[in-house]
């Protein structure tokens, strides 16, 4: 059985072409997991709306707390990391990692810095070797193979590979350094441009999304049939 985590990060609540002012990234992560499910319905899914109820911003506090090491921590710093262990708890269930994340400000929203700022943790989801200079890190979530996809949506246009602005795009870039610096390496891209055009270039972007989004799901279904045919009996 497969686990899937769902983040959304839009500020926006509803999904595009339902709700007035709807979310792009959101209507794709909805039918990534509705897509999914049809064909694998005993499969589970969580789902953290970090959009609409954003995780707590890093403090002094926090960062007091995650560095001293766990047998020497107070009462009141282990319960300061319960939400950053809650959240780590959901990212290390997960096979599928679904985020719905819209270009802000040529970055990503604070909600989702915010969700990578909780996760990303020393002792849970990435060791440090200071002994070893030339290669100090080592990813925990390296353990198994998990996927992220990356599913966003972008008010102009050329922001994508080889895009003439894909330099001023650092939401994927950004997010895809986190996820292998944590051990995530299997990272797929969807995007929806044009949303500032609008109008047929709008719909033409959408629809090639759409299109993406069920090739992926079949892709990424067809390779865990392919994984699990080949484990031993």
């Amino acid at each position: 059985m497969t686990h899937i985590l769902r983040l959304d990060a839009s500020a926006r609540p509803g999904l595009a072409d339902k709700d007035e002012h709807g979310s792009h990234s959101r209507a794709l992560t909805h039918q990534f997991v509705t897509q999914w499910r049809y064909h694998r319905p005993e499969d589970t899914v969580t789902h953290r709306d970090i959009g609409l109820t954003p995780p707590t911003f890093v403090s002094h506090n926090w960062i007091a707390s995650a560095f001293t090491p766990p047998e020497h921590q107070e009462p009141w710093m282990t319960e300061f990391l319960e939400e950053s262990d809650q959240l780590i708890d959901e990212l290390v269930a997960a096979d599928i990692l679904v985020f719905g994340a819209p270009l802000y400000n040529f970055g990503m929203p604070a909600a989702l810095k915010a969700w990578v700022d909780q996760v990303v943790r020393l002792g849970r989801t990435v060791d440090y070797d200071p002994t070893t200079p030339e290669d100090p890190f080592t990813p925990l979530l390296a353990d198994r193979p998990r996927h992220a996809v990356i599913l966003s949506s972008r008010g102009g246009a050329g922001f994508g590979p080889g895009g003439e602005l894909a330099h001023l795009n650092h939401l994927e870039p950004g997010l895809a350094t986190v996820l292998e610096f944590i051990g995530v390496t299997n990272i797929h891209y969807i995007a929806i441009e044009n949303q500032e055009a609008g109008g047929e270039l709008l719909a033409a972007s959408v629809a090639e999304a759409e299109r993406q989004v069920n090739s992926l799901v079949e892709e990424l279904q067809a390779s865990l049939r392919t994984t699990r045919t080949a484990e031993p009996a």
